[in-house]
């Protein structure tokens, strides 16, 4: 937390690399990375994405900016190698049988210990870091900000094409990161040490490396003072990615003042709604955390909205996102906007464009 008490929001954004000439997916992190800044780059699991840090921020303008820098660095530097960088939760054009490791040790360990699980990793996402310098606190308020995270997860829905096929689905990215042993809703810790036993039983099983690869929804980050925010596919357009941050930022706060009573949805009930916002984004119903009854999506994400107002209005958020949302529910998420460019024109390449063009601030 900054001196002035507000909470400190910052982003890392995943990156499909892919060649322009032909829209599909390369491995090239490690070139790019080469002709990159240090510190706002970084690689990934698989040599065909990369991944930017913004700094942490108090006013979302200012994250806005921060992201769209990031972005034009890389996409210049990428358009020199003839490379072209899209985020979505899924590649249209995937291209790669076996796509390549970075050389660093940790992710050869992760390829050696989960091989097809690994290999097949071809996803990105969006995660929202927001400060929360008390971890017991962090930890607590994991299930009081469960039942609302399917919301935000429909909201970023942007992945419906997979190895060159329509899945059904607005999030399929969300689908597959499900395979992971630990992925998916927060279980329920009382204190930071209840949660760090839990971390160091699941490495002394070998099910995990360490605590990085502790992939729930939200998790207290394993290199920050942060609760981070993991369920969302990556955004083209940074103001969707401004909005998911303002929204995160609002439901963190409200959850950390709350001191009532609460009663944790069951994980089974947590699970069904991340899955009915996947198959649908907002192009149908999902679950309503006040209700646990599937309802229209705009309606839902409205009175989220409306009900995260003084959450929003303490932080000067309030007209940034809820402007923010309306013009989404207004363009729909970005998996009908790809659904829409293919039907129009027969051709996945097509929709790889689109993607390049609103990953670079077009469209």
């Amino acid at each position: 937390m900054n001196t002035s008490g507000e909470l400190l929001v910052g982003v890392e954004e995943e990156f499909h690399i892919v060649a322009l000439e032909s829209g599909r997916l390369a491995s090239a992190s490690p070139a790019l990375l080469e002709a990159l800044p240090g510190d706002r780059y970084s690689a990934e699991l698989q040599e065909s994405t990369i991944e930017a840090h913004s700094a942490p921020w108090t006013a979302l303008a200012d994250l806005a900016d921060d992201l769209t820098a990031t972005r034009k660095t890389l996409i210049r530097t990428a358009e020199e190698q003839g490379l072209g960088v899209l985020a979505a939760g899924t590649a249209p054009l995937p291209g790669l049988e076996e796509p390549a490791v970075p050389p660093l040790p940790r992710f050869q360990r992760m390829h050696d210990l989960y091989r097809r699980l690994a290999g097949g990793q071809l996803i990105c996402g969006a995660h929202v870091h927001v400060d929360v310098p008390d971890r017991d606190l962090a930890v607590r308020v994991l299930q009081r900000l469960a039942p609302w995270l399917p919301v935000l997860l429909a909201l970023s829905a942007g992945s419906p094409f997979w190895r060159e096929a329509d899945t059904g689905y607005a999030s399929y990215r969300s689908v597959l990161w499900q395979r992971w042993p630990t992925a998916g809703p927060p279980g329920p810790f009382e204190s930071a040490a209840e949660y760090d036993a839990m971390v160091a039983e699941l490495v002394a099983r070998g099910t995990i490396l360490d605590e990085g690869m502790v992939y729930s929804d939200v998790r207290p980050s394993s290199h920050l003072p942060t609760l981070e925010l993991r369920i969302c596919d990556a955004c083209p357009r940074v103001d969707d990615v401004v909005l998911l941050a303002g929204l995160f930022r609002a439901l963190v706060r409200r959850e950390c003042a709350e001191s009532g009573a609460f009663r944790p949805v069951r994980g089974e009930l947590l699970r069904s709604a991340t899955w009915h916002a996947a198959r649908s984004g907002l192009g149908g119903t999902l679950v309503d955390p006040a209700t646990g009854r599937p309802a229209p999506a705009e309606a839902v994400v409205r009175d989220m909205v409306a009900g995260l107002r003084p959450s929003l209005e303490e932080s000067g958020d309030w007209e940034t996102v809820s402007g923010l949302a309306e013009s989404l529910l207004g363009r729909g998420d970005c998996a009908s906007r790809q659904r829409a460019v293919h039907a129009r024109s027969g051709s996945l390449r097509r929709v790889v464009a689109a993607l390049l063009a609103e990953t670079g601030g077009a469209g």
